[in-house]
């Protein structure tokens, strides 16, 4: 089959570019987080390792880079000024002292309660059913997986 070629006035046009179109909707949700995540004293990068351990406590440094696609460079100051606030203590592993174990002190445990109602905010605020943002959210992971493959 032969390939489709691409119309080259077409090709580098701004609204064509499906990277641009991941990056803004990104940003644009990144402003609809702000406001509820700052009233839980959390950056959405925090919040994300927060929902990590609230789906499961006790990981490894790198079981949750590995879940959020961060380098242990980029993930260790945050876990550092999540431990400063309260919500998690970072423990080595007294099986193997290279490994770091990340677990939910109470207030951590706490805070997913005051979590709750920002899923169902953010589902408002995408004027999508629930159905359409799931089908949405398995498309971009099956995107993602499929570029994280071919890397």
């Amino acid at each position: 089959m032969p390939k489709k070629s691409i119309d080259p006035d077409q090709a580098l046009r701004l609204d064509n570019q499906l990277c641009f179109a991941l990056y803004s909707a990104s940003l644009a949700m990144s402003k609809m987080y702000k406001p509820q995540l700052e009233a839980l004293g959390l950056t959405y990068p925090q919040y994300l390792v927060m929902l990590v351990l609230w789906e499961q406590d006790g990981l490894t440094v790198s079981e949750i880079g590995e879940r959020l696609y961060l380098d242990s460079g980029t993930l260790t100051p945050l876990l550092k000024r999540l431990e400063a606030a309260g919500y998690l203590s970072r423990l080595r592993d007294v099986n193997d002292e290279r490994r770091v174990l990340i677990r939910l002190s109470a207030a951590g445990r706490r805070l997913k309660a005051r979590a709750l109602p920002i899923p169902a905010c953010m589902l408002e605020a995408t004027q999508c059913s629930l159905p359409e943002l799931n089908q949405l959210t398995r498309q971009v992971r099956a995107l993602r997986d499929r570029l994280t493959t071919s890397v």
